[in-house]
């Protein structure tokens, strides 16, 4: 037997209770055959339609699985019942972002307008010239708050809904590193909403940036953390 970690993402961590857990399979075993362990469960979900990844890689149901493995359930973009569509769709991946898949399934008939922010490697930064960039996030926590800030959103502004996806790992020039989309009747939420989300992102959600140029490499200096989330050290004793 062997031990897998599974993670499920959005309204699926919300169903199965958990944002991790660990599986136990026979040696051998595929994706397949996880999902159908997982659906056996009682009051299972349903994973029909969901993305698999393996170790940050989309994977395919006959993918066989190792020990040690990290199984991520990802929800789908589109289809299933209206209140299904309204969850917003939130992500952390290393695979490239796809924006125009994304777009286009974020859209709907009642919608009046699509607020897009594609977050672009440049090749340059401060007069310096950049050969590329690595994110790493404390991923469990950047997952929940990424979720959090999404269902927030739609509920500050009133919009219909929101796709957040942030990538992770080596970045090239050109690449997206993080894509928002606000899909709403009207434009003025919509604009408002994505405007808040990256701001509210690069200030609350733990992931971080290393920048490396021609003549070396730095850590991307932060936002500063809302008042309320950053803790001050304790002040030096003066007694004698």
């Amino acid at each position: 037997m062997m031990q897998i970690q599974v993670l499920p993402f959005g309204v699926l961590k919300e169903w199965l209770g958990a944002s991790q857990f660990t599986v136990e399979l026979p040696e051998g075993a595929t994706v397949t055959d996880l999902l159908v362990l997982l659906s056996a469960r009682p009051a299972a979900p349903s994973l029909r339609g969901i993305a698999v990844s393996v170790n940050a890689a989309y994977a395919t149901g006959p993918q066989v699985l190792h020990a040690g493995d990290e199984v991520g359930l990802l929800p789908p973009v589109s289809g299933g019942s209206a209140d299904e569509e309204q969850t917003p769709i939130t992500a952390l991946t290393r695979s490239p972002i796809d924006a125009e898949e994304l777009i286009a399934s974020a859209k709907r008939g009642e919608d009046g307008a699509v607020v897009v922010f594609d977050g672009i490697v440049r090749n340059n930064s401060r007069g310096r010239q950049t050969l590329y960039l690595d994110y790493e996030a404390y991923e469990e926590m950047a997952a929940q708050q990424m979720q959090a800030l999404a269902q927030e959103a739609r509920s500050k502004f009133g919009v219909r809904h929101v796709t957040l996806v942030h990538r992770l790992g080596r970045l090239q020039i050109g690449e997206t590193s993080v894509l928002i989309i606000v899909a709403s009747a009207h434009r003025a939420p919509a604009f408002d909403a994505c405007r808040w989300l990256i701001d509210t992102l690069k200030q609350t959600v733990p992931i971080w940036k290393q920048e490396t140029f021609v003549d070396g490499a730095v850590w991307a200096a932060g936002e500063p953390f809302p008042a309320g989330l950053s803790v001050a050290p304790p002040e030096a004793s003066h007694d004698a």
